[in-house]
């Protein structure tokens, strides 16, 4: 809830006002997990409190953790179906990628996710949830909105959970703590770009429209050149970063002719470009690309003048593909 959902939910139960900002403060400052951990609210109110409301935290079912400290969290909805959360240190960083639905509408060819199909989207709550209770929580420093489903499919739920953590009552982070990933829903897109200042990450993977389809069926709906025109239509004065990420497959895209392309279509886009190393997943025919390949691409893009990145690849062993532990949770519950 929002500070002004909680003076709602006060006033309702003619509480007095001031219980408000303590309930808010508890919350969200200082993680309670139960309404009973709220002390400088009398007993009685929060007895009152609690008939009607709870924190809504849950912890997560499963933890694995990787040789490389990257931990991947299980964790079941209100509705018994699971999601997954990750964490990844990196020197005095530590970073959460939080899911936005179970399961996707996209059907991406090489997402683990978008096999399973679309199954419900999470509230606000589920969202926030994940970054409360997970290991480590405190110490997380940034947010990226690249776990299971997409999250501009489920904007106003998203929206509301980054305008709590980025509340003054709430964790008071700047908005450039927080990236969105997107496959590129220009509807809600055009949202995002006027709502919200938070980081932008583009889901690409093919620069040539026709083969970008085989792969990525939203390109049928909102093609990759229009987001590229909402894009290049946006005011970027305000730092906020505009980056695209780009998934390498043996033969597929990983060639300088793809490179070339890339750069004609990103052409005069003040960003970076993210290349990243695939995760095999089961009924998908797709390949990663050769270390070999990939420095080539990547050293062809910087000597066009883009800032371009391989991303180190994380938490391989602990079933490192989106989908992957909760597909396996799902067929063990089965």
């Amino acid at each position: 809830m929002t500070q002004a959902e909680i003076n709602e939910c006060v006033t309702e139960l003619n509480l007095p006002k001031f219980t408000a900002k303590q309930i808010a403060d508890w919350v969200y400052m200082k993680r309670v997990k139960s309404i009973e951990e709220m002390t400088n609210i009398s007993l009685k109110n929060r007895e009152i409190i609690s008939e009607k409301y709870d924190v809504g935290r849950t912890e997560p079912l499963d933890v694995k953790t990787s040789v490389d400290g990257t931990r991947k969290m299980l964790f079941r909805t209100a509705t018994g179906k699971f999601i997954e959360t990750v964490t990844i240190p990196e020197d005095e960083r530590l970073t959460i990628c939080v899911s936005s639905q179970v399961g996707c509408k996209m059907n991406c060819d090489f997402c683990m996710t978008g096999k399973m199909g679309f199954v419900d989207n999470l509230s606000a709550n589920e969202i926030l949830n994940q970054v409360y209770s997970v290991p480590d929580s405190e110490k997380i420093t940034n947010l990226v909105f690249m776990g299971m489903g997409e999250p501009l499919d489920n904007y106003k739920q998203v929206s509301k959970a980054s305008d709590l953590l980025m509340a003054e009552y709430g964790l008071a982070w700047s908005p450039k703590r927080i990236t969105l990933s997107t496959i590129g829903l220009t509807s809600n897109l055009r949202r995002f770009l006027e709502d919200s200042k938070c980081h932008l990450a583009i889901s690409l993977h093919n620069p040539i429209p026709e083969q970008r389809l085989e792969i990525m069926p939203i390109e049928k709906s909102a093609p990759i050149t229009s987001v590229i025109d909402l894009l290049r239509d946006h005011d970027w004065s305000h730092q906020r970063r505009l980056s695209f990420e780009y998934i390498m497959f043996d033969g597929v895209n990983d060639s300088l002719l793809y490179a070339r392309e890339l750069t004609k279509l990103l052409a005069g886009l003040d960003c970076r470009i993210n290349l990243i190393r695939f995760h095999v997943i089961p009924m998908s025919k797709l390949k990663p690309s050769t270390d070999e390949n990939m420095i080539k691409f990547r050293d062809f893009l910087t000597a066009k003048g883009f800032i371009s990145t391989i991303r180190a690849s994380r938490g391989e062993d602990i079933f490192a593909a989106c989908g992957m532990l909760t597909t396996a949770k799902v067929n063990e519950k089965s």
